[in-house]
């Protein structure tokens, strides 16, 4: 069940400076509220950060701040927490004749008191990644019925 879906913004290092403070995309799935799946799940909660076009931070670049910030703000425990970077398909060239597919990452990271370190990306592979995008799918069709 999608519990949040909407621009999220970070703050930053440096106090007045706020280096590195951004903006992403994030939607945040919750799938023990979804109690037509049935399932026990070790990381029930689903988060899926993407970069906002025209904004100089990347996701990428800020990924432990970013995940540290939304365990905290929105009280999820990061042990049952799924980090996932989104990336839609990219067209390119001078007749739009180059693609990049979109993909989704999921980063894994060491959480200390501090919160997130060390992160590291992998590829979401099938059939999680079919999965991911059939929850986020069904969720868009369900946004578009109402």
């Amino acid at each position: 069940m999608l519990i949040h879906d909407g621009l999220y913004s970070w703050e930053g290092f440096g106090g007045k400076l706020k280096l590195a403070s951004g903006q992403c995309r994030l939607r945040i799935y919750d799938l023990t509220r979804d109690a037509s799946r049935g399932l026990a799940h070790l990381r029930p909660v689903v988060v899926i950060v993407s970069d906002v076009p025209g904004r100089r931070i990347s996701v990428r670049s800020c990924a432990g701040h970013v995940a540290t910030s939304v365990a905290r703000n929105f009280k999820i425990d990061p042990l049952r927490m799924m980090f996932i970077e989104y990336y839609p398909e990219s067209v390119y060239g001078e007749h739009q004749d180059h693609v990049i597919p979109e993909r989704y990452e999921a980063v894994d990271f060491n959480w200390t008191e501090a919160g997130a370190i060390q992160p590291r990306w992998r590829a979401l592979r099938p059939p999680l990644v079919d999965a991911i995008r059939e929850m986020v799918d069904a969720e868009k069709n369900a946004l578009r019925g109402r």
